[in-house]
């Protein structure tokens, strides 16, 4: 719990926000300079297909933050605008930050976003039982790609072993209400905290419901990326290429969440058939489409919690 107040102090948010931006400028920039030097990695784009791949993972996002929403209890659940923004916010820095530290960024942002205040101790619960919704939520498609887009046995195996993984979350999550009233465990403090705050199973599966929408999302976004750059044209291909992304993310420790994740995707690509340089430069492509949107998100929530701010005074003194 020291911890939890120490990232609660002023000091600390500040920190976090001017190093986040930090990154994500200095990231950004060294990005441009290499692709105004070496040129973009994949040429003859279809724009108009890589336009809506980035709409597909912009919804995705909102749909997410929708999800999200509901495992916080009802009386301390932060705007949508608010876990959106942290959303898009964590994906931008996740670029450079190691893998599981975008979800400092995410304490921060909803932390620091106006609206209800919201304690640390809750975000935290509810990043907790993101996770294991993600999982959850991730199982149809691992399990769809097991069986239809797995190129070799090793492959197969690993996502049957995420698919399983996802069961197992998502029984956590739907039984957690239970577990912490039992009378073994009912007599710690934190078990009785947990108690209170934690989600109803019913709000947990709407939970499910969204973010099983915000990754069919994602997956057709891979598939119309896929068109639009010309390297294949396939809904199996598009399946592990996304869960193989997915599986890097949730990694507790990797040299950089989006770095993790677009050599997993080129590792799928590559172990498909498709020429490794060709396959890398997609991934490369595939991440920075991702992050753009993450970036986009974070844009459009501030100038919509900006453009409420002014329009709602003029209504009331109407």
């Amino acid at each position: 719990m020291s911890l939890l107040r120490l990232l609660g102090t002023r000091r600390a948010r500040i920190a976090f926000n001017v190093v986040s931006g930090v990154v994500a400028v200095g990231v950004g920039t060294l990005t441009a300079r290499h692709f105004v030097s070496n040129g973009w990695p994949i040429h003859h784009a279809n724009v108009l297909g890589v336009i809506a791949a980035g709409g597909l993972f912009l919804a995705a996002f909102g749909f997410k933050a929708w999800g999200w929403q509901r495992l916080f209890r009802h009386d301390q659940r932060p705007g949508t605008l608010a876990l959106a923004a942290a959303g898009g916010a964590a994906t931008v820095t996740g670029l450079a930050l190691p893998g599981r530290a975008d979800e400092v960024v995410r304490i921060s942002v909803v932390r620091r976003f106006p609206g209800r205040r919201v304690g640390i101790g809750s975000i935290c619960l509810s990043l907790f039982l993101l996770g294991l919704i993600d999982n959850a939520a991730l199982t149809p498609i691992a399990a769809l790609s097991a069986g239809i887009a797995a190129p070799s046995g090793w492959v197969q195996a690993g996502l049957i072993v995420v698919a399983v993984a996802g069961v197992c979350a998502g029984a956590i999550v739907f039984f957690l209400p239970k577990l912490v009233l039992h009378r073994r465990v009912v007599r710690f403090k934190f078990v009785c905290w947990v108690a209170e705050h934690t989600t109803t199973p019913k709000e947990a599966s709407r939970a499910w419901v969204l973010v099983a929408i915000s990754w069919v999302l994602r997956v057709l976004a891979v598939f119309v990326l896929l068109d639009a750059l010309a390297v294949r044209t396939s809904i199996p291909l598009a399946l592990g290429f996304l869960c193989a992304s997915a599986s890097a993310a949730a990694l507790p420790i990797a040299p950089a969440g989006g770095v993790a994740q677009a050599g997993a995707g080129a590792a799928i690509l590559v172990s498909s058939g498709i020429h490794a340089s060709e396959a890398a430069a997609f991934a490369v492509a595939a991440q920075g489409m991702i992050v753009l949107a993450g970036a986009g998100v974070l844009v459009l929530t501030t100038m919509l919690h900006v453009a409420r701010s002014r329009l709602a005074p003029r209504f009331s003194a109407a």
